[in-house]
């Protein structure tokens, strides 16, 4: 797979793809990740990418020639272009394993007030990270790329993301680790029983009823 992001603050991207799952990808060519500074396609002598928007209202709005510029630069036929906006279409679980079939993933980035309203129509869909705003969608970015990619062939096992929490509509269950006892609480003792038979049940329930408890919104879509 490749992921092509498209920015005004491409170092906010350093940290990101130099650590932990993403970077151990990048290093195995399971994914390529390009991270795109648009300013670079700007061709005012400025280099200015955005400006006041018509009709006045408060701050500045990202303009379309730098950005058509770019998409029609690394757009190819197997491109699926993404704007991250918080009018897009709420994330799933479920189109984070869309995504990871795709070839190619270009995500545009909007920052300040908004972006020409032009700009959309580049885009196969708009997607939101949640209701709330940012300053700007490169975080809201990072959170699609990293989703997808811990989803691809090789960049961790199947069974790590299979009984993840959303699969199937579920919270995943409490998970444990050493030492048994912390400060009085203790590990459930079917966990260290050895019967998987029982574990895998008490994982079950546990699971339904953390959903039920947190989130009984997911249960009526089962």
């Amino acid at each position: 797979m490749k992921i092509d992001i498209l920015t005004i603050f491409p170092k906010m991207f350093d940290g990101f793809l130099s650590e932990s799952i993403i970077k151990r990808a990048l290093e195995k060519n399971l994914v390529e990740i390009n991270v795109h500074d648009i300013r670079k396609y700007s061709t005012d002598k400025h280099k200015r990418v955005d400006d006041y928007g018509f009709g006045g209202g408060q701050g500045m709005v990202l303009m379309p020639q730098p950005i058509f510029d770019a998409v029609d630069d690394i757009k190819t036929m197997d491109s699926k272009v993404i704007l991250m906006t918080p009018q897009g279409k709420p994330y799933k679980q479920s189109k984070a394993y869309d995504l990871s079939k795709e070839k190619h993933l270009i995500l545009i980035c909007g920052h300040y007030e908004g972006f020409d309203e032009r700009i959309r129509t580049l885009a196969d869909m708009e997607i939101s990270i949640g209701d709330y705003v940012l300053t700007g969608g490169e975080l809201a970015s990072m959170v699609i790329t990293d989703s997808v990619v811990r989803l691809i062939d090789g960049v961790i096992t199947t069974d790590s993301h299979i009984k993840d929490s959303f699969n199937d509509n579920l919270l995943d269950y409490p998970v444990y680790t050493k030492p048994v006892n912390f400060r009085g609480m203790e590990v459930p003792e079917v966990l260290l029983s050895g019967h998987h038979k029982n574990i895998d049940e008490f994982r079950k329930n546990e699971s339904l009823k953390r959903t039920k408890e947190r989130r009984p919104d997911l249960l009526e879509k089962r």
